[in-house]
């Protein structure tokens, strides 16, 4: 009776020597993915350089106003990582416009009505937080016109890039705000008789607010 008693006394102290068990932690994951198509309404301010060239002369104007607009996109966050991978294209009204004098009455005048772009993303998602860069092709409706009467217009076509901050304000609900970089390319233009060549490029701010369809958040 004496060796039973001894032996479960060692048998209970070599239990209490053995480690403690311990769960596995448990993997983190995301309270919501940036995954999915989203279409949203921007709106901001943008101002232009124009660098002309005209019979000898370069009047060079400056176009700034408000613009507005809309975007689409989809954006694919890769699984179990923060970052974000998308492409968006956008359109916006513009309306810019502002014209130079040079020489003995003459006179130029470049105006935007309106541009747009087709860019990939890549970002870098905080929880409901996303920084991100854009770059891609951008375009722009360019109207040039004399002082004496006469105008062309054409597609300029360059390249943008840009970045900004996006917030999920909800479950399908996200507002930005976004800088971007803009160069339309040099394109030429007949105008009452003169050949204009004129070079554009583009800044901007925007503000924006995005609905996402795809559930998931």
């Amino acid at each position: 009776m004496g060796a039973m008693v001894a032996l479960l006394a060692g048998g209970a102290a070599s239990a209490a020597d053995l480690p403690a068990y311990e769960p596995a932690p448990a993997a983190s994951v995301p309270s919501f993915s940036w995954t999915g198509a989203y279409a949203g309404v921007q709106a901001g301010y943008d101002w232009f350089d124009a660098d002309n060239k005209v019979n000898g002369f370069s009047p060079q104007s400056k176009p700034d106003g408000f613009t507005v607009g809309g975007y689409v996109g989809y954006n694919q966050q890769l699984n179990g990582s923060p970052l974000v991978l998308g492409i968006e294209t956008d359109l916006n009204y513009s309306g810019a416009d502002s014209s130079r004098r040079f020489g003995a009455g003459s006179g130029v005048r470049n105006k935007i009505d309106f541009t747009g772009a087709v860019r990939g993303r890549i970002g870098y998602a905080f929880d409901r937080f996303l920084i991100y860069g854009a770059g891609g092709l951008a375009y722009a409706d360019h109207d040039v016109k004399g002082r004496g009467g006469g105008s062309d217009d054409t597609i300029a076509v360059g390249w943008t890039i840009g970045g900004g901050v996006e917030a999920a304000l909800g479950d399908n609900v996200s507002a930005r705000v976004e800088y971007r970089y803009s160069d339309f390319g040099t394109d030429s233009f007949s105008v009452a008789g003169s050949r204009v060549k004129s070079d554009v490029t583009d800044n901007r701010v925007l503000l924006g607010v995005g609905y996402k369809f795809s559930s998931g958040w």
